[in-house]
């Protein structure tokens, strides 16, 4: 089990998310992105139906009568897709028990605002004091660089 810290400064989560939502569906992962708004995981939603361009992300939106067989499921709580991937936005958290039952949970935090970037600090200090893998990765070069791992 890892966890992965995404530092976006560059581009929004809903850039990254397509692309780390591709990699585990390729990798046999269900996935769950947790987020802290339901007004934003809506957006989202109908984001992720429009992108990527040339493919497809099945996902649902929490409350759906199929939420339980969703590859990817958008939702405001707890895993209830059988995901092995957590992908946690807009200063959502993972606990280290959860953690420790999944292959891998990325913490994807908006590195302008320095109040995500304390949440996402003391959430990396939980997870690895629990014995919980972490990586930092880090945009600001213009390309993802691991920076840091514990």
């Amino acid at each position: 089990m890892a966890a992965l810290f995404y530092h976006l400064t560059r581009s929004p989560a809903e850039a990254l998310l397509p692309v780390l939502i591709d990699r585990s569906l390729k990798a046999g992962w269900r996935v769950a992105v947790r987020g802290t708004r339901p007004d934003r995981l809506a957006w989202l939603d109908e984001r992720l139906w429009l992108e990527p361009e040339d493919g497809f992300l099945p996902h649902g939106l929490l409350g759906g009568e199929w939420d339980a067989a969703q590859p990817v499921l958008l939702t405001p709580g707890p895993v209830t897709n059988g995901a092995r991937c957590l992908m946690c936005i807009d200063g959502a958290e993972a606990e280290a028990e959860e953690a420790a039952t999944l292959d891998r949970v990325c913490i994807l935090f908006d590195g302008t605002d320095p109040g995500a970037v304390e949440a996402a600090r003391g959430q990396w200090r939980r997870l690895t004091s629990a014995g919980v893998s972490a990586q930092y990765w880090s945009e600001e070069s213009g390309r993802w660089e691991k920076k840091a791992e514990s």
